[in-house]
């Protein structure tokens, strides 16, 4: 038992102690994924192995790609049409490589130096691109999703939501003009 703890039953403030079982079981997990005493600003209790700017491009979009789809797919279902077919339709019209690199470009003129110096760092890296992608769209669509692995990973939700927001926005302004 660490020495600030309060035991677990019996003595005193065994019911009113700072954390409960589960909350102490998760900032034992925290600690013992991070090797710190304070847990990180993630979903799970798993910290990258390096800081998020030291982390390969490619690592960064690989996680940028699922935090990127899971906000569009809350997003969605946040509207009232849930029907399986067509949420899959809105979802690829958000995260296909050319809705990416479209998206990229309705930011880009928003981001700040380090935000655009991941992006460029994510179109520069080198991957396979698929037979069926354009791949300068496939290049931009890996920026974008380097882009939300590093805001991710470096605890910048404010500004994760701040660009989602930016991005369905520009997205309705499209559906609008058609």
């Amino acid at each position: 038992m660490k020495r600030d703890e309060q035991p677990a039953s019996g003595g005193k403030g065994a019911n009113n102690s700072a954390m409960n079982k589960d909350e102490q079981a998760r900032h034992e997990i925290d600690e013992a994924s991070t090797g710190q005493g304070e847990p990180q600003h993630l979903l799970f209790p798993f910290a990258p192995s390096k800081q998020a700017k030291q982390l390969n491009p490619i690592v960064l979009a690989y996680m940028g790609d699922a935090i990127y789809e899971a906000a569009i797919r809350q997003y969605l279902i946040s509207k009232p049409n849930h029907r399986p077919n067509h949420l899959h339709r809105e979802v690829i019209s958000y995260v296909s490589a050319k809705a990416q690199a479209r998206f990229l470009g309705s930011i880009a003129s928003f981001l700040t130096e380090e935000e655009a110096d991941v992006v460029r760092q994510g179109r520069n890296t080198k991957s396979s691109v698929p037979k069926s992608a354009d791949v300068s769209e496939y290049r931009q669509a890996t920026a974008l999703e380097a882009l939300f692995g590093y805001l991710y990973f470096s605890g910048q939700h404010d500004r994760m939501r701040q660009l989602v927001n930016m991005i369905v926005h520009a997205h309705e302004a499209e559906h609008d003009n058609k």
